[in-house]
Order: C-alpha cells, then sequence, then structure tokens
C-alpha cells in the first residue's frame, strides 16, 4: 500500500529569486519511517529528499531538524505556509510550502501507518538475511 499526494504550488527559493517547481510527496508501506519529497529538475527526472516522517510530523507544530532536512514554519510569514531548508555538499534551498497540504498528507499516512506501528510493517530478519546473504 502506498499513499501519495502531488503539490505543484510549491516553490523554492534560490539566490533570493523565487522559482516554481512542480513537487510530489510520497509515502509507502515498504519504508514506514519515511518520507519523499521529490522536486522535478527535468522532464522525467526528479530529485528526491528522503527524510523522517517524525520529522515532517513535527514540523507542523514547529521548527524541526537539525541536518540537511530542517522545517521551519516559524520563519513563514504566513501561518498557512512552513519553510523547509535542504542542504547538500551541492548547495542549499528553501523550499514553502502549504501547512494544510502538508497535514493532509500526514494523515493519509497515519492512515496506512499508524505513528509508532512502524516497526510491524519492517521484516528485520529479512533485511539481514539480505545483507548478510544467509
Amino acid at each position: 500500500m502506498d499513499a501519495e499526494m502531488v503539490e505543484e504550488h510549491q516553490f523554492v527559493s534560490l539566490d533570493g529569486y523565487d522559482i516554481p517547481v512542480f513537487s510530489r510527496w510520497s509515502y509507502t508501506t515498504a519504508d514506514p519511517y519515511a518520507v519523499t519529497l521529490s522536486f522535478r529538475a527535468d522532464r522525467g527526472s526528479w530529485v528526491e529528499w528522503c527524510f523522517a516522517r517524525d520529522l515532517l510530523v513535527a514540523g507542523l507544530s514547529g521548527p524541526a531538524g537539525e541536518g540537511d532536512v530542517r522545517i521551519r514554519p516559524d520563519l513563514s510569514p504566513d501561518p498557512d505556509q512552513m519553510l523547509m531548508e535542504l542542504e547538500s555538499p551541492d548547495g542549499y534551498a528553501v523550499v514553502e510550502f502549504g501547512r494544510e497540504a502538508a497535514a493532509r498528507f500526514v494523515a493519509s499516512t497515519h492512515t496506512l501507518v499508524p505513528l509508532g506501528a512502524e516497526s510491524a510493517f519492517v521484516d528485520v530478519d529479512g533485511f539481514i538475511a539480505a545483507i548478510t546473504k544467509v
């Protein structure tokens, strides 16, 4: 089972310029601890950022994250918007997205896998066997 939501009204701020970017939130029960935010770079080419679902949940109510992905609703002048900072060796970007849309996406993931129930969807023994080829 998968939950996916497509948002087209994201904006990325690069060097002070706001650029409309087609983006897609996705979640799969095959990786129940994570969500993926993808940005279309070129036709058919996507840049993906995968991070903890808990980070997105925490970011709905306040600043969250200390690494490459940080959610900062406190930095947005519009209470209906949230800001996400993305940082890598290749650069830095700020993404603006709607709080309500993010909350709907999070709710759809909770329908598939409630918070705290993720371990029931992970086959740890199968993973260990696969990486050790036992």
